[in-house]
């Protein structure tokens, strides 16, 4: 039955990032190439490895929301797997169980940015600032920052909408349907 689970998790996170993780043999050169890979708590291999064996608890971790997306995992990886994809797979699965992760920034960056998106069409930098600092504290940490962008006209008070927002919200709907 564990088995059996293992396979099932390994298949669901392989079918939605279009990785083969189960080709992974451990030589860990996307681990050695990935320039966060030091401040993850599980590095890239070993992250493959959770998945192989069935490891929900990969989904806790700060190494999903560290990944910076680089891809220079998949540009090493002798059988092409580009842990970047699964690293995605993974943080969406993570929010749709409602598992934060440890970096609480990171994550209130991750959900803050893809609500402006889905409501807008686009990101508004301020909104974002305001949301992230709403979710996890520090409420006056870039305020000086924010009030020098602004003043060099870098950040927009107001937030535009684009024309075929529906399109947008049917792209979410659909991602919604798969992990």
């Amino acid at each position: 039955m564990n088995n059996i689970r293992n396979q099932q998790f390994l298949r669901e996170i392989s079918e939605a990032s279009d990785q083969d993780i189960a080709a992974c043999y451990q030589c860990q050169k996307c681990s050695a190439g990935c320039p966060v890979s030091e401040f993850m708590d599980y590095k890239p291999n070993a992250v493959h490895r959770m998945i192989q064996y069935g490891f929900r608890e990969i989904l806790k971790s700060s190494s999903i929301w560290l990944c910076v997306g680089c891809e220079t995992c998949g540009s090493r990886c002798p059988n092409d797997i580009y842990t970047s994809r699964v690293m995605d797979v993974l943080k969406q699965m993570a929010v749709r169980e409602g598992i934060r992760g440890k970096e609480k920034s990171v994550t209130a960056l991750h959900k803050s940015f893809l609500d402006g998106i889905k409501k807008r069409g686009r990101m508004h930098e301020l909104s974002l600032i305001r949301d992230i600092r709403l979710k996890s504290g520090g409420y006056f940490k870039d305020l000086v920052l924010g009030l020098k962008m602004f003043q060099k006209g870098k950040l927009s008070l107001f937030a535009e909408k684009i024309k075929s927002i529906r399109d947008v919200k049917d792209l979410f709907e659909k991602a919604g349907r798969h992990p």
